[in-house]
């Protein structure tokens, strides 16, 4: 196995882990900033208002991309196990 597959595997997996967390981290980000607004304009400042929004924002978002994660994740894990001759020796 020579030094630029090594880099190759990395990449592909830096960029599934990218892929398949992106939608998650992106709706908490944007859930946590409306909340943000929320909490500034109305100076209400309660920790649990920040919390449980986005609780429910990556619980929803996690069911509804969750099959597609999984299928990454699978399409990466079986390309790897497809080329494992390749990577041995």
């Amino acid at each position: 196995m020579t030094e630029m597959t090594v880099i190759e595997l990395g990449r592909q997996a830096l960029w599934t882990v990218l892929l398949v967390a992106g939608p998650i981290l992106g709706l908490a980000l944007i859930t946590g900033l409306l909340v943000s607004i929320f909490q500034a304009t109305t100076q209400v400042q309660e920790q649990t208002l920040t919390f449980v929004p986005k609780l429910f924002a990556v619980l929803g978002a996690t069911i509804l991309f969750g099959p597609w994660m999984v299928q990454t994740l699978l399409e990466f894990a079986g390309g790897l196990l497809a080329n494992m001759h390749l990577y041995i020796g």
